[in-house]
């Protein structure tokens, strides 16, 4: 005799904060699951009740009263299907990031999480008390273990599990984005399989949560340790998998092996950034955007992630030239506007500098230097753009990728001044790729804008090289120095010369100040600036 379990993965967009809208999607998507794909079960990500992550919102008077009152009213209406839901507990004091089993008007059982990460974005033990018991609950006479998230990036919650009795464990997940992490979830998920020999359903939200983006890609490893199916990156999902047990073995297994490519590199990358853009957007409540439009590669790749995801009609791009941009500059941006679709305007920003050059001219011993004529430019451009963002309540998207970021290549209240920052993790040789990227899609960047040696068209003839060391030696120091910790020593002993680095790895560290206002942008490396790297503006340690 065989016995069938089927299971639907709810690969959500949850929206932090939004409880009664949070259950409402828990609720739509049960009743689609047993109304539509006759399911067992529907699982749901990680905290699914307040979002992910709700950081000091958990901490407000009323918060975890206002989750256990909608948890309450989404008990009484689950009828015919067992649902797992992930919501903070505040139980005798003490706050648990639990997930429960609810089932025809009752809650089967409760799991705590065992396993509090505090580590790079995560801060759990701030907030949450470990659990320490299994919570093992039935169906079809196939026994299931609940676990969350960090609980399967350690050995411990699944032998506990196994030692339970369990035929198969559920872990349902909060987990960022960032490259290649999917194939960092695939070799923990194959380890803890190898381990205890049973099937795990993993089940992870997707969406755009301030500097977080979480991918999806839920997966079902079966006790072979392949990957029988993954659900979409970056898309909701309800995937529904079916389980066959039969009773004279103990197998289980899932029924069908679904064919699984990971998307390539920059594709990820790409879509990371378009799904952090538009949920950023659309969960704060924004118009659209409105951004700057130099002719040059940021410009042109912020540009063509914003129209893919907020489409043509909520981007806006300005054009304000000065008597360094180059006409090239000018046509190049008129171009990527035309073949994008989006509002253009030109303004040119002359007379406003001018009138700022006047007044400080008036002070004596205010005339500034190139340096400050260079940043004022950069200035008069922000407050511009502003403006339009308070005129028409489109937010600002700022242009200025990770290599900048890091040396303070950037001028503060101006090409910095924004709400949001969708190449803050991207280093310019990255940036590069994905323009190429997005051309394979359809042509948007001109070749020659590519092609162009970069420059920030402030100063007569200038070029980035001017200031700073060419982007192919560039970017693999501050690989090695932010993402990597490697020491100036180790560093020079890659090869690269003493004074380069550390004149690199001295701009990084005076620039802390500079980051720390800058706008949030989307994480995509291992270690972003923001909430992975938390270093002192005041410091002399190198």
């Amino acid at each position: 005799m065989t016995k069938k379990l089927r299971i639907t993965i709810a690969q959500c967009n949850l929206h932090v904060g939004d409880i009664e809208g949070n259950a409402e999607q828990v609720l739509s998507a049960t009743i689609f699951a047993r109304d539509e794909q006759s399911a067992d079960l529907v699982i749901f990500p990680e905290l699914s009740l307040s979002g992910y992550p709700p950081e000091d919102l958990v901490l407000r008077d009323g918060f975890c009263a206002a989750v256990a009152q909608s948890l309450d009213s989404l008990v009484k209406q689950i009828k015919g299907i067992k649902v797992v839901v992930g919501y903070p507990l505040l139980q005798d004091g003490l706050l648990y990031n639990a997930a429960s089993v609810l089932a025809d008007g009752k809650i089967l059982c409760t799991y705590r999480k065992q396993q509090i990460p505090n580590y790079g974005v995560f801060d759990e033990k701030r907030y949450f008390t470990p659990g320490d018991e299994t919570c093992i609950f039935s169906i079809n006479g196939v026994s299931l273990a609940l676990t969350i998230c960090e609980d399967i990036w350690r050995p411990g919650p699944v032998n506990q599990a196994v030692h339970a009795g369990a035929d198969l464990i559920i872990n349902i997940n909060a987990s960022p984005y960032h490259e290649d992490k999917q194939c960092e979830r695939e070799t923990v998920l194959i380890q803890r399989v190898r381990e205890s020999g049973l099937p795990i359903v993993y089940c992870n939200l997707v969406g755009g949560q301030d500097e977080l983006v979480f991918d999806g890609a839920s997966m079902v490893i079966a006790a072979d340790e392949a990957i029988h199916y993954c659900s979409p990156m970056f898309d909701s999902a309800n995937s529904l998998v079916e389980f066959a047990k039969v009773e004279s073995s103990g197998d289980l297994q899932p029924s069908v092996a679904q064919t699984y490519v990971l998307p390539q590199r920059e594709q990820s990358i790409y879509q990371a950034m378009v799904l952090a853009v538009r949920d950023y957007v659309g969960k704060n409540g924004f118009l659209g955007v409105v951004m700057g439009l130099s002719g040059g590669i940021d410009s042109a790749l912020t540009l063509a992630v914003a129209v893919d995801a907020l489409g043509a009609e909520n981007v806006q791009a300005v054009m304000m030239p000065y008597q360094y941009t180059s006409d090239i500059s000018i046509e190049d941006a008129r171009t990527e506007a035309q073949t994008l679709g989006v509002r253009y305007d030109e303004i040119a920003i002359e007379s406003m500098f001018d009138a700022f050059v006047t007044e400080l001219n008036k002070k004596e011993g205010l005339a500034p230097s190139d340096l400050a004529k260079q940043n004022l430019q950069a200035r008069c451009r922000g407050v511009l753009l502003m403006a339009i963002s308070n005129e028409t309540g489109r937010m600002v998207l700022t242009t200025g990728n990770k290599s900048e970021m890091a040396v303070g290549y950037a001028t503060l209240y101006g090409d910095m001044a924004g709400g949001f920052a969708p190449l803050k993790d991207v280093s310019k040789t990255m940036v590069y790729q994905l323009a190429r990227y997005r051309n394979t899609i359809s042509d948007v960047i001109p070749e020659r804008v590519i092609n162009r040696a970069p420059s920030a068209e402030l100063a007569p003839d200038q070029k980035d090289v001017d200031s700073l060391p060419a982007y192919e030696v560039l970017d693999p120091i501050l690989q090695a120095y932010v993402e990597e910790d490697k020491s100036v020593a180790e560093i020079i002993a890659d090869g690269f010369s003493e004074e380069t680095v550390r004149k690199v790895v001295g701009m990084v560290r005076r620039n802390e100040y500079k980051r720390r206002q800058a706008p949030p942008g989307v994480k995509l490396t291992a270690r972003a600036f923001g909430r992975d790297r938390r270093y002192p503006i005041t410091s002399s340690y190198v």
